[in-house]
C-alpha cells in the first residue's frame, strides 16, 4: 500500500477523513473537489490538489469518489473531462457515493469498455465512521477487483464486504437506509416522549440504549439530539436523495415499504422547513414543530 497512486475525488464531512486514512498508511494522494478550500487540509498533508477528476485520474492507481448525488456521480465518472475518459487501462475506479444501483451498473459497463475495473462501495457509519476508520463498506463488482483494493478499503472501514455483481453495493445500502429511516421515526419519538415527561435525555439513552432498543442510532445520534446538536454527520438533503432512490427501486420491483414512504415524507417536510443542511437527527424538529414544543 505504501507508495500507492490513489486519486481522490469528494472532500466533503466525510470524504476528507476517508482520504486522509490512506495517506497516513502511505498513499501519495491527488484530490479534488469541485469547492476546491476545502481541500486545504488534505494539502497540508501532502496531497495534490486537481483542478479536474481528469486531472485526479490520469495519475492515480486506484480513483474513490464520494459526491453528494446520481448527477455527481455522472459528471465526475463519466463526463467529458470526468475520470473514465482520462484514468489509465488498468486502474480501478471505487465510487462510495450512495448511488443509484442502475447507474452502478451503467459506471461498471464503460469502465470496463475502456479496460478499467470499478466497484460500487457505499458506506455506512457517518462521520464519526470516517473519522474512526469504522464504517460499513458494502462493495458491488468483480471479485478480482474487489480483492486488489481490500486493504485500502479495510483502512477505512472495520467491516468490508462484497455482496455481488455490480449494484450489489448500492442495494444493501438501500437495505442500510430503509432500516436508518424507520429507525430514526422512533429515536425521535422516544426522545420527545422523555422530554415531555421531563426525564433526563442522556439517562434514558443510557437505559435503553443497552436494552433491545440500543441501535447505532439511538447511541450515536440520540446523544447528538439531547445535546442540541443537529450538526451534519450525514446531510437531511442527502438522506432524502437515498430514500427517493429506495423508493424509485421499490417501486420498480413491485414492493410496498409504507414505512419508508411515510419517513420520507417527514423528512421532506424537514427541506420545506429550510432544515435540509441538518443531520439526519435534525428530524427532532420536525416533530417537535408537530407537538408545538419550543426550541
Amino acid at each position: 500500500m505504501k507508495g500507492m497512486k490513489i486519486g481522490w475525488i469528494g472532500v466533503g464531512v466525510m470524504g476528507r477523513s476517508m482520504c486522509g486514512h490512506l495517506m497516513e498508511a502511505g498513499c501519495a494522494a491527488r484530490v479534488y473537489n469541485r469547492t476546491a478550500e476545502k481541500c486545504a487540509p488534505l494539502a497540508g498533508k501532502g496531497a495534490v490538489v486537481c483542478k479536474t477528476p481528469a486531472e485526479v485520474a490520469a495519475e492515480s492507481d486506484v480513483i474513490f469518489s464520494i459526491v453528494g448525488f446520481p448527477c455527481d456521480v455522472e459528471q465526475v465518472l463519466l463526463g467529458e473531462d470526468g475520470v473514465l475518459a482520462h484514468a489509465k487501462p488498468g486502474s480501478v475506479v471505487v465510487d462510495m457515493t450512495t448511488s443509484e444501483p442502475s447507474l452502478a451498473v451503467r459506471v461498471y459497463e464503460a469502465a470496463k469498455a475502456r479496460g478499467i475495473a470499478a466497484l460500487d462501495a457505499p458506506v455506512s457509519g457517518g462521520d464519526l465512521g470516517a473519522r474512526e476508520a469504522t464504517l460499513a463498506i458494502m462493495v458491488g463488482g468483480e471479485a478480482e477487483a474487489f480483492e486488489r483494493v481490500r486493504p485500502l478499503l479495510e483502512t477505512m472501514g472495520r467491516n468490508v464486504r462484497l455482496m455481488g455483481g455490480p449494484g450489489a453495493g448500492q442495494h444493501t445500502k438501500m437495505c442500510n437506509q430503509i432500516l436508518i429511516a424507520g429507525t430514526m421515526i422512533g429515536v425521535v419519538e422516544s426522545l420527545l416522549y422523555a422530554q415531555r415527561a421531563g426525564m433526563d435525555l442522556d439517562a434514558v439513552i443510557d437505559v435503553i440504549g443497552s436494552g433491545a432498543a440500543g441501535s447505532w442510532s439511538i447511541n450515536n445520534l440520540g446523544r447528538r439530539i439531547a445535546k442540541g446538536d443537529f450538526n451534519p454527520g450525514f446531510f437531511i438533503k442527502h438522506f432524502v436523495k437515498d430514500m427517493g432512490i429506495a423508493l424509485a427501486e421499490a417501486k420498480a420491483m413491485n414492493l410496498a415499504l409504507p414505512g419508508l414512504a411515510l419517513a420520507n415524507q417527514f423528512y421532506v417536510a424537514a427541506q420545506a422547513m429550510g432544515l435540509e443542511n441538518l443531520g439526519t437527527q435534525g428530524l427532532y424538529q420536525v416533530l417537535e414543530r408537530l407537538n408545538g414544543i419550543a426550541r
